[in-house]
């Protein structure tokens, strides 16, 4: 069950909305907090979710337990110009996600949102020093002139897994314009957040909204952030094949396609809701030889239980 709650009647001209669920590389929830925070922007409504239906562990504070607080789910805004932010903490599965969706979509509609605009990742054979392209997907033709005039390169294939990518189709559905933006990252880190992936969507999004945002507390992380992935590239450098190495040197290499790594993703979202479903997760990692790289982040989704 949800409840929408409104604190405060809001009033914008020609709005847009940015819009981010948690997901890989937590770029697209990284870079909506640092667009939140840098913007000012207040507070205005909430989803308010069951929190038995996300709920699997309780928390443990000096040898006594307590509930932990159930996932926030936010609307902001800023003015000049009108921008409404979405902030979700909480990645929602089957009924209970599209629920969620079609409430903000809900809200985009009664403030008028010209436009949404969310994130994803892009995982790649690449390597941390690399520079984060952007590539991005619309849900309406006219769209695409749009996104390309601001740098962004198309995403020719594949898939955006998640209400991120959701968004998009739900959104046409109701006539509303969406864009998602998704940034290169390496596909060895997807379970590390990306600060550089979150600053090159920033980055886009401000040359599309004609704002200013300084960016050197992110660039203070993202070095932060390179120093520890300095080390992990060198552990995972025999499974993931990285793009600076060529692919003749390595004829035997076995590549991890993109899709594989979000689906892999995505099952350790649907174990932490149904412990059931980690036979099958247990069985993808198998199959592409990736158990040892995940086994400590597979074992931490019983030590609750135990």
């Amino acid at each position: 069950m949800q409840d929408y709650k409104v604190y405060k009647k809001i009033e914008l001209e020609d709005p847009v909305m940015v819009a981010a669920w948690p997901g890989m590389g937590s770029v697209a929830l990284g870079m909506v907090d640092y667009l939140r925070r840098k913007l000012k922007a207040l507070r205005f409504a909430e989803i308010k979710i069951d929190p038995m239906s996300v709920l699997d562990a309780v928390e443990v504070v000096g040898g006594i337990s307590k509930l932990p607080k159930p996932p926030s789910n936010t609307f902001y805004y800023s003015k000049g110009p009108d921008i409404v932010i979405f902030e979700s903490e909480v990645q929602l599965a089957g009924a209970d996600g599209l629920q969620m969706l079609n409430r903000v979509l809900d809200v985009a509609l009664d403030l008028k949102v010209k436009r949404i605009y969310t994130g994803a990742a892009f995982p790649l054979p690449i390597g941390y020093k690399d520079l984060s392209e952007v590539y991005g997907v619309v849900n309406k033709e006219h769209l695409r002139d749009i996104v390309t005039k601001s740098g962004v390169k198309l995403m020719e294939g594949g898939h955006i897994s998640g209400l991120n990518g959701l968004l998009l189709g739900f959104a046409a559905k109701r006539d509303i314009e969406a864009i998602c933006l998704l940034a290169t990252m390496p596909q060895y880190a997807i379970s590390l957040p990306n600060p550089k992936a979150s600053s090159a969507i920033i980055e886009i999004l401000c040359r599309m909204f004609g704002i200013q945002i300084d960016l050197n507390e992110l660039h203070d992380y993202i070095k932060d952030m390179e120093e520890r992935m300095a080390v992990i590239e060198d552990k995972v450098k025999d499974v993931f094949t990285i793009e600076e190495e060529s692919p003749e040197s390595h004829p035997h290499e076995k590549k991890i396609p993109s899709y594989i790594m979000e689906k892999i993703e995505r099952l350790f979202v649907e174990a932490r809701q149904d412990k059931a479903k980690a036979s099958t997760l247990k069985k993808e990692l198998d199959r592409w030889d990736l158990y040892k790289l995940y086994e400590d982040r597979f074992l931490d989704l019983f030590k609750n239980n135990q």
